[in-house]
């Protein structure tokens, strides 16, 4: 299996690479491009730690040769977020990025399993599925937005909340991946009742997490590590996938005829991406209401895709 990360040399991309590094299947190739000067001495340095995956270095001119073969391809490419930007902000910067990427994707692996973590991960997604189109090798069970960090922060916080350990909590986060469009599924969390302000409060705060980090290290960044954690964890659930296990994962895929064009909630992931897009139940009327707030903003980031590539 080759696993190939896009944007590697960055804060997401370092701390991602290392976990790949340290915990993908033994005779993984693992594959690190980024046109920062440093991605060869991050692969070098990696290439050092004792485990049976194999980790090379490209530079600005080896995007096509670490894509070559690819089976997962993951994209942290782009320019984080910074205190008083929204996610909107970074849409100028990141949406060429991300189209650019994506364009060699569908080239030289378009058959490759690619999680989009670049923000505004509402847009991105749908950058990267006009781009897969234009070249004709679109196939929506082979896209995702990678929104697994909205999962883990909504672990972590009912976890401390309730005084359990993070490891036994499931939360179930659908929607998108920006703000109000994190609709974290309270009511369906097994063995925790929470009073309707902890919802209130809960749902507020997995929302507006990333501004949170962003603030706490005023202006030296956005969500690095947990957000590399996340897409390792994602990455490890499409490698089982990869080699036959039955995995369920949260992300945020094209899901025909559903709340939007674009939505996240858990798959059934095979060998050759999702093969089951599972309901997400019923929801409380907090949820429900929730929900229907957020959906025309969530239409309008999928739409400004589309007309980015389209335009």
């Amino acid at each position: 299996m080759k696993v190939t990360v896009l944007g590697a040399a960055g804060g997401i991309g370092q701390a991602l690479s290392l976990l790949l590094k340290t915990q993908l299947p033994a005779g993984t190739d693992l594959a690190l491009f980024d046109i920062a000067p440093v991605t060869p001495g991050v692969a070098v340095d990696l290439s050092h730690i004792p485990t049976a995956v194999s980790v090379k270095g490209y530079g600005q001119d080896g995007l096509t040769d670490a894509l070559q073969g690819a089976d997962i391809v993951l994209i942290p490419a782009g320019v984080p977020r910074k205190p008083g930007m929204d996610r909107s902000d970074l849409f100028n910067m990141n949406a060429g990025i991300i189209r650019n990427l994506v364009e060699n994707i569908a080239d030289t692996c378009p058959k490759a399993l690619i999680g989009i973590i670049t923000n505004p991960v509402n847009t991105t997604v749908a950058i990267a599925a006009e781009v897969l189109k234009q070249k004709g090798v679109y196939d929506k069970n082979r896209l995702f937005g990678v929104t697994t960090l909205d999962v883990i922060r909504a672990e972590t916080f009912v976890a401390e909340l309730k005084g359990k350990n993070p490891a036994e909590i499931t939360v179930p986060v659908i929607g998108g991946h920006s703000g109000t469009t994190i609709l974290p599924l309270l009511s369906q969390v097994e063995g925790v009742e929470f009073s309707q302000e902890e919802v209130e409060s809960l749902t507020h705060r997995i929302q507006n997490a990333g501004t949170e980090v962003v603030e706490a290290k005023a202006g030296g960044g956005s969500a690095t590590l947990s957000m590399g954690q996340a897409a390792a964890r994602f990455c490890f659930s499409l490698a089982r996938a990869i080699q036959g296990e039955d995995v369920i994962e949260y992300a945020y895929v094209e899901n025909d005829g559903g709340d939007a064009d674009y939505f996240a909630q858990a798959v059934r992931l095979n060998k050759d991406g999702v093969v089951e897009i599972l309901p997400y139940g019923e929801l409380s009327a907090f949820e429900e209401k929730s929900k229907t707030d957020m959906l025309d903003g969530l239409k309008k980031d999928i739409q400004m895709g589309v007309d980015f590539v389209q335009g």
